[in-house]
């Protein structure tokens, strides 16, 4: 998910007090695209990539939401 208005906001770590409402909305759009899915109700992992070592390649914020299948713990371990 990309929001429309980043308002500036290229990584999470950006985050100021002004952005509370976009990852807000942001949140509660995630649960929607999930349902929209048919994801949600197995469940789902939201991820929001940070900088070099957190694999960032796309420097504005936006969030991966990824289901369908059983996912493993610690993320990239099955």
């Amino acid at each position: 998910m990309i929001p429309k208005n980043r308002d500036g906001l290229t990584g999470i770590s950006k985050a100021e007090d002004r952005h509370s409402a976009l990852l807000g909305h942001l949140m509660k759009v995630v649960a929607i695209v999930a349902k929209q899915e048919g994801i949600a109700e197995d469940g789902y992992r939201t991820v929001i990539n940070e900088g070099r070592h957190g694999c960032q390649s796309v420097f504005h914020l936006h969030i991966h939401v990824m289901g369908g299948q059983q996912l493993g713990w610690p993320p990239g371990v099955n």
